[in-house]
């Protein structure tokens, strides 16, 4: 027996000694990779000495000796705290995510591949003014040597990620950034989804009002009604209509339907202003992931100090100030994707038809590299209108009749692209006039800019709107006929056909992804817009001040009242309140009562401390699911949000909605009122099961986490509690201070999506300007730099956003001193 015990204790003590050298391994390995921002290292490729400042939030203020310069330190920052972060995404642009996560990601690869970015990337390179181009290089070449430092000084491959999934570390090209750009336009696209969604729902739905229920118009002028899309192509399988749609493979780059893109922007000019200049806020919204797409840079250039918020891999400060101006950037929805519908030619499946009869695909080879496993050798396709998709990506098979193909036309397909030539100049804009004269070169993705100087405040619509023909048969809204000439884009409009708003009569200017002009169609823009609801909210603040101030704006970005809890709770539970007896504690009808009793005296803050907004969010999405479900069956599953204007038309009864509240497959008729009751009665099921049934003590919060998640090893066992970083937040899907919920999965309201940054500009004292990210500078998650900011983000704090070089360097943690070699 002692000696089984002996045995024991030296295996115990032998596992115990190995667990440590294992895990002080992992951190040496790991550690090796965290950036020294206290040093002197010379490189090859500058034109003088460099000096990156580190403030005490790791936001790096480079103080070059050119321009040339400050892109080359830009490029070296950047690979510094994010090197990973930017080969995942150049790698995705590519296609060739593959080669490091092996058969899972080959999906992904194949849309990539057949979108052909990255070669259009390649050749849009030689588009760029001589300013960009010199940018560009610059950038690469700071990329590079940090790559070169990282290799030489054995510095842990750059980023812990490199131990897990080992590949080859290309150099940086100036084409990697321009494919970047065009990578955020796909992040940033929703209408190929919505269209083939509204085709879906249009064969389930074949009355137009109950259509235009579920799908409707943002309010405003209406539009003739649009044809069946039955009636616009051949016949389709009735059992495709009702299928469910397919999972989206790993590292998916199109956002999911309500995240392709949203944010706010909005400036006063002088007579709007407490102090007498401009002011502006800016927050772009966009899928969180820890770290978090931004990062912070501060860069002095010829024409003055530049400060904001970059994108790691891309040389240009995209939304920000200069000494000048300040410029943000809102999700335009410009309508700048259309699905064909292409026949293919019965005698010769390589041809396609077209106005003038059949005619040969374009074809290409590409082989995409498995890690593990074979390679795939796909013939990529391309048709007039754009490239072929397969019809087992994006729901396609299921509105694509037989003998028939889908492609795409896209902006953002351009092999001329410009739009990083726009993004440079508006760094060196000295007015807002020189600012939206920079802004014509914008290709895609398509966006509204906000700028302001000292005296003026604009906001424009930038990025190449195709030009439909008036006669189009869905006017863009669903997948058309591509041999159909009527049907095919005649290029572009001209910049001047662009919508403007130029220091308007009422002194402010603002976007929250809404409707901004009811024109016409073809010059309509878009007739599927972002928001219908946070801008009555912004209306409200901007109005009810005669002046503002930079608080004043602050207090704006963070308002965290629902007008659309404020608006649709009265219609939904207008039979409900107050109604019956009292009902015994402990019974259904008890827990009711007093859910009901808490929204009553609820003014529609979405606070993350509050029980109120649990309750309000789980009751609206249990009526929607039953409002829904029987009609549309599986289809029903696309509609994972609340849908605010869905809800209105069916309570106010608008063109016959409330037929929605009776359940097709019962005997009874159900009124509005009866499915408000089921569904508050299911909302509290789910709550109490969850929660529990204390009502007054839920929080919001609890279940509004904000999900900053690792795009690779946030799934990983134990790993995960080290690089996901998760926060209790206030706000919602229809909040100024908007936290989208993620509508599915046993967790539907975790808060995927938002205000990653922050930014809002005084000019009447400019270095007063701050600005906050929702994570930190750094990629690494042994850094303290990983996400320190996001403390503050979730609190409501910002940090100084100034081109003081005396306060920068007074509270450095570091500076690199990068000199000629």
């Amino acid at each position: 027996m002692a000696l089984i015990f002996r045995a024991l204790v030296w295996l115990t003590t032998a596992l115990l000694g190995l667990s440590v050298i294992t895990v002080v391994t992992v951190y040496y390995l790991a550690s090796r990779s965290l950036p020294d921002y206290d040093k002197t290292i010379a490189v090859p490729g500058l034109t003088g000495d460099v000096e990156i400042v580190r403030d005490n939030s790791g936001v790096p203020h480079i103080f070059p000796s050119s321009d040339r310069d400050a892109f080359f330190a830009l490029g070296y920052a950047h690979a510094q705290d994010r090197l990973w972060q930017m080969t995942l995404m150049r790698r995705t642009a590519q296609g060739r995510l593959s080669e490091l996560f092996g058969p899972r990601t080959v999906e992904t690869d194949k849309l990539l591949r057949r979108l052909d970015l990255y070669p259009r990337a390649v050749q849009s390179v030689s588009s760029q003014d001589a300013r960009t181009l010199d940018a560009l290089e610059a950038y690469a070449a700071g990329v590079n040597a940090r790559i070169t430092e990282i290799n030489r000084d054995s510095l842990g491959r750059g980023a812990p990620e490199f131990f897990v999934f080992n590949a080859p570390l290309a150099p940086w090209q100036p084409a990697d950034s321009i494919a970047l750009v065009k990578l955020m336009a796909l992040q940033l696209s929703s209408h190929l989804k919505e269209e083939v969604l509204r085709a879906r729902t249009s064969l389930l739905l074949p009355d137009e009002n109950r259509l235009a229920d579920l799908l409707p118009d943002i309010p405003g002028q209406g539009v003739a009604a649009l044809p069946e899309y039955a009636s616009l192509v051949p016949a389709i399988p009735d059992t495709t209509r009702f299928a469910e749609a397919r999972p989206e493979p790993p590292f998916w780059p199109v956002a999911d339907r309500g995240l392709a893109g949203a944010s706010n922007a909005w400036a006063a000019d002088a007579s709007r202003s407490a102090t007498g200049s401009t002011l502006m806020a800016n927050d772009p919204h966009l899928e969180f992931t820890a770290p978090a797409t931004w990062y912070l840079a501060r860069l002095q250039l010829s024409s003055g100090g530049v400060i904001g918020a970059t994108i790691p891999g891309i040389p240009a400060v995209m939304a920000g100030r200069s000494e000048s101006i300040a410029w943000g950037v809102t999700s335009s929805y410009l309508d700048d994707q259309d699905v064909f519908i292409e026949e293919i030619n019965p005698d010769n499946r390589e041809q396609y038809r077209t106005p003038n009869g059949f005619k040969d695909f374009a074809t290409r080879r590409s082989i995409i590299e498995i890690k593990d496993s074979e390679p795939v050798t796909l013939t990529l396709r391309w048709t007039d209108n754009g490239p072929v998709l397969p019809t087992t990506q994006f729901d396609l098979g299921t509105i694509t009749p037989p003998g028939h193909v889908t492609a795409l036309s896209w902006t953002a397909l351009s092999a001329r692209d410009t739009s990083m030539s726009a993004a440079i100049g508006l760094m060196y804009a000295q007015s807002v006039n020189e600012a939206l004269e920079a802004s014509k070169a914008y290709i895609a993705p398509s966006q509204n800019v906000t700028v302001i100087d000292a005296n003026s405040i604009a906001m424009k619509l930038v990025g190449a709107m195709p030009r439909r023909d008036a006669a189009h048969q869905s006017q863009g809204r669903l997948p058309s006929l591509g041999w159909r000439a009527e049907n095919r884009w005649q290029g572009v409009f001209p910049d001047d056909s662009n919508p403007v708003f130029l220091n308007p009569t009422g002194g402010i200017v603002g976007n929250t992804n809404n409707k901004i002009v009811d024109r016409p169609f073809p010059l309509h823009v878009s007739f599927d817009w972002g928001d219908s609801q946070r801008v009555m909210r912004w209306q409200g603040l901007m109005q009810g001040r005669e002046v503002h101030t930079r608080d004043s704006f602050i207090e704006a970005q963070l308002d965290t009242v629902s007008i659309t809890a404020r608006a649709l709770l009265p219609l939904i539970g207008a039979d409900l309140w107050f109604t019956g007896e009292a009902a015994p504690d402990g019974t259904p009808e008890r827990l009711r009562q007093r859910a009901l009793e808490l929204l009553a005296n609820w003014n529609g803050e979405m606070n993350e401390h509050l029980p109120e907004p649990l309750i309000y969010t789980a009751w609206l999405r249990a009526l929607q699911e039953r409002l829904i479900r029987d009609d549309l069956g599986p289809l029903a599953s696309e509609f994972t949000r609340v849908e605010p204007l869905f809800i209105e038309r069916v309570y106010r009864d608008v063109a016959g909605a409330s037929a929605w509240c009776d359940i097709l497959r019962s005997a009874a008729e159900e009124t509005c009122t009866d499915i408000a009751r089921l569904a508050l009665d299911d909302a509290l099921i789910w709550i109490s099961e969850t929660y529990g049934t204390a009502l007054e003590s839920l929080r919001w919060g609890d279940a509004h986490q904000a999900t900053h998640d690792h795009p690779v090893l946030g799934d990983v066992p134990i790993l995960r509690y080290f690089v996901n970083i998760r926060q209790s937040t206030s706000g919602g899907d229809h909040t100024l201070m908007r936290g989208r919920s993620s509508g599915e999965g046993p967790n539907p309201f975790l808060n995927v999506h938002g205000a990653a940054y922050r930014g809002v500009y005084d000019f009447a004292d400019p270095d007063s300007s701050v600005f906050i990210l929702s994570t930190g500078q750094s990629g690494h998650f042994l850094s303290r730099h990983y996400d320190n900011l996001g403390i503050l983000w979730r609190r409501g704090e910002y940090i100084p956003m100034s081109l003081d070089a005396d306060l920068a360097r007074a509270a450095s943690v570091g500076v690199t001193r990068l000199v000629r070699e």
